[in-house]
């Protein structure tokens, strides 16, 4: 039992948890505003699924220099960079009165939030014993969720008073706040003046890990956990975007909701998925404290996600609004409890220096899916004028589909003694490594 003064590591596990909401928020506010700028700029559905494909694209590419970055420059550096970049393209916006003007604004908002995921998973990995870390994740993901919940309540409100100008630059503003408080308080575990002993001996025990270990790209590359981290993103992430930047127009093209009552169903969308994020990561946390296995409670957690999401390909047969809502609800929520449990797998296997590089790579290959599918969701549009069967259909089957190959690709998530680490100027497998610091009295897995 963890004593209530060791407690400042989830103060660090708000921070995430509110960088995550103002990235989802700027994130959104294209897809709220989207039915309406559609209509004044007369946009096609293959030009807005370019528009936003250029977020992924730019995400993607992000994703793979952020993580880097992130594990050279460290959290604090590394996150106040990434978010001055992104409030600043978030504002851009607003200057923006062409598809090719709104997409190169969207390429450096993917530019720069792509940093958060990689960062903050990282961040967790340093705060938090392995034990834990599942629920963290899910606790900081949930930010996505609030995000897209407050974007839909924030954005008509200022849109219709002041123009959709002032939304783009009212929410990109928020980073700034955000920021002075990371500089203020944030610094690593080991050198915080506010942790105290007790604290830092409890992060360290469950995970004798050292943070600065680096794996060289060639090893994480060659890795099949690294690639059956990709292949999850790569079949998930465009769901997910699809939901952020289509939903409000699939509401509006079924229904004509319009962007004044837009609000109540996407808050109920974005309540269920919270509550997804939350509860995945406690689950398979719950479960390894029972004594499953990382690997089985890890894809327990994963194969629940997976079967849940499923009726999701029937929402567009939805008989109502509501209807629809409570199956996308659904899907949302399990997308999230999904998601938990694959960003923690990598942390289950590659030793902290390493792993927001490979979250970069899954993050990578999850955009540059995500941008293909988005352009090919704009041309099945234009196409079967409006129809969103296919795109649904797709939606409610790729996690099963995902979960196959990360199993096949993972059939069990634990470090291996085969992984080629960086240290004192040699290359040693982690169990060459564990020995090293065994004799010098140092803790390493």
């Amino acid at each position: 039992m963890v004593s209530k003064h060791r407690s400042y590591r989830w103060t660090v596990v708000a921070l995430l948890f509110a960088a995550t909401t103002i990235n989802y928020v700027d994130r959104q506010v294209l897809g709220i505003l989207a039915p309406t700028l559609q209509g004044e700029l007369r946009w096609t559905e293959s030009q807005y699924g370019a528009i936003v494909s250029w977020f992924s694209l730019a995400y993607g590419v992000g994703m793979v220099f952020m993580g880097l970055a992130m594990d050279r420059l460290g959290s604090r550096t590394g996150f106040a960079g990434a978010i001055v970049v992104w409030s600043v393209a978030a504002m851009l916006h607003a200057l923006a009165r062409t598809a090719g003007a709104f997409g190169a604004a969207r390429a450096l908002l993917g530019l720069g939030e792509s940093a958060n995921f990689p960062g903050a998973v990282k961040t967790v990995a340093l705060w938090f014993p392995k034990g834990e870390r599942a629920f963290a994740v899910g606790v900081f993901n949930a930010g996505s969720n609030v995000g897209a919940l407050l974007a839909p309540i924030l954005v008509p409100w200022i849109a219709l008073r002041w123009g959709w100008q002032a939304s783009f630059i009212a929410t990109g503003a928020l980073g700034f706040v955000w920021l002075t408080v990371w500089l203020a308080i944030y610094h690593d575990p080991a050198g915080h003046p506010r942790i105290s002993h007790d604290e830092l001996a409890y992060i360290e025990s469950g995970d004798s890990a050292d943070a600065t270990q680096r794996i060289s790209w060639r090893a994480l590359v060659g890795r099949r956990e690294t690639w059956a981290f990709a292949v999850g993103k790569a079949l998930t992430d465009p769901v997910w975007l699809f939901y952020l930047f289509w939903l409000p127009k699939f509401l509006d093209a079924r229904w004509r909701v319009t962007l004044s009552a837009l609000a109540a169903p996407l808050i109920a969308i974005y309540l269920f998925a919270d509550v997804g994020s939350i509860a995945g990561g406690a689950f398979s946390s719950s479960l390894i404290r029972r004594g499953w296995s990382v690997s089985r409670g890890r894809k327990t957690a994963m194969l629940v996600a997976a079967l849940l999401i499923v009726p999701t390909m029937f929402a567009p047969y939805a008989s109502s609004l509501w209807g629809a809502v409570a199956l996308v609800s659904v899907a949302a929520a399990a997308h999230q409890w999904w998601s938990a449990n694959l960003y923690t797998s990598v942390g289950d296997v590659f030793p902290q220096g390493a792993v927001a590089s490979v979250i970069g790579i899954g993050g990578f290959v999850g955009a540059m899916a995500s941008m293909l599918f988005q352009r090919y969701t704009g041309a099945i549009l234009d196409a079967s004028h409006g129809g969103y069967v296919t795109v649904f259909r797709f939606c409610g089957s790729a996690y099963l589909v995902a979960l196959l190959l990360f199993h096949l690709l993972a059939p069990r998530l634990e470090p291996r003694a085969s992984v080629r680490v960086v240290a004192n100027g040699r290359r040693l497998p982690l169990d060459s490594m564990a020995g090293e610091r065994e004799d010098r009295g140092d803790n390493m897995t």
